[in-house]
């Protein structure tokens, strides 16, 4: 069964760094792409950044190029989202996803980041 559970939320001052961990397990494949999407109060959710297991290959989303970076860790079957350089406007909740198939979508429960003077 597939599981993600991620952590490394909480508040932080503008400029501030935090990293989130998305622990996944079950996978049915050694080859996968693992996601991180958020969500701000009062709009839809919205993809951040991903990579791939077959290359490392990476994607970001604009306003996060250059602050955040997603890498993982393949023996302890985590992945991880550094961000640097928060603004107030990186406020959400932040989500792991994982896509098998077409019906199978996986989320994780979230991770809250309030980034706040």
């Amino acid at each position: 069964q597939v599981q993600l559970t991620e952590s490394g939320g909480g508040l932080v001052q503008p400029g501030g760094s935090l990293r989130l961990s998305c622990a996944t397990s079950g996978f049915p494949s050694d080859v996968y792409t693992i996601a991180w999407f958020r969500q701000a109060p009062g709009k839809g959710r919205e993809g951040v950044a991903c990579i791939s297991s077959r290359d490392d290959e990476t994607f970001y989303r604009n306003p996060v190029k250059g602050r955040f970076t997603i890498s993982r860790d393949n023996i302890n079957h985590t992945v991880y989202l550094q961000m640097n350089s928060l603004k107030p406007e990186d406020t959400a909740v932040y989500y792991c996803n994982y896509i098998a198939t077409i019906t199978q979508i996986y989320w994780g429960q979230g991770t809250q980041v309030t980034v706040s003077s």
